[in-house]
């Protein structure tokens, strides 16, 4: 139960900094080319990196908790392409860098099939 509860909180966590760095984005009026999500995207997989190497230096009891509620928790509120951006890189460590391209692609590729798809059938659905 525990457990749960560190990635529910730390997903709010990360949740609300996604959104205040959008709501920022636009009260700022920054004019750059890609949405707010290209930043969150950027700064998540920077910080999961930093998180990782981090984690991986130190040793204790609470290295689990940790990873649950920053790892798992914040960072994957924040933006689950951090996690993403882990799988991918852990696959190139592994040197399996076929199934790291495949992975990176048909992910990519795969969910924006699905987003149409799913707005295919809700305006069909809705309409």
């Amino acid at each position: 139960m525990l457990n749960l509860a560190l990635v529910f909180l730390g997903g709010g966590v990360g949740s609300v900094c996604r959104y205040l760095i959008g709501v920022g984005w636009g009260r700022l009026g920054i004019r750059f080319p890609f949405p707010p999500t290209f930043a969150v995207n950027i700064l998540g997989g920077l910080l999961m990196g930093l998180f990782i190497g981090w984690l991986a230096l130190r040793s204790g009891a609470d290295q689990a908790r940790l990873r649950l509620l920053i790892g798992i928790g914040v960072l994957g509120g924040f933006t689950t392409f951090s996690s993403f951006s882990l799988e991918t890189v852990l696959m190139i460590e592994r040197k399996a860098f076929a199934l790291a391209a495949a992975y990176a692609v048909s992910s990519a590729v795969f969910a924006i099939l699905a987003v149409m798809l799913g707005l295919f059938i809700a305006r069909k659905a809705f309409a």
